[in-house]
């Protein structure tokens, strides 16, 4: 995974959600609940390379920022909560994966 297209097609085949742009950036995308409206996918690009913030449970949010050089405190949202992803290759896909769906789980109501 490292285009927009890719993370936002991977946020959409999970089901009950949608694509937004609600700063009038198209830099910014945000991949929400349908019933709920909460965001679990913050999409934009940044330094040259597509990122994506997700909700982590805190008790991984180390885990994965210690494994991948690529995984950091998320840009503009709460550190103790959201990673930031920075699709470089770097990070296996499945693992890419994996934190999408844990964010898109941690988010529904």
């Amino acid at each position: 995974m490292r285009t927009r297209q890719d993370a936002i097609q991977y946020c959409l085949s999970l089901g009950g959600c949608y694509e937004d742009y609600p700063f009038r950036d198209p830099n910014w995308t945000v991949i929400r609940h349908n019933d709920s409206r909460k965001v679990f996918a913050w999409i934009f690009e940044r330094e040259g390379n597509i990122w994506i913030n997700v909700k982590c449970d805190p008790e991984w949010r180390d885990f994965w920022r210690k494994a991948f050089d690529s995984v950091i405190p998320a840009y503009h949202l709460n550190k103790k909560y959201w990673n930031s992803i920075i699709l470089d290759g770097t990070v296996p896909e499945e693992d890419v994966k994996r934190m999408i769906r844990e964010s898109y789980g941690l988010t529904r109501k």
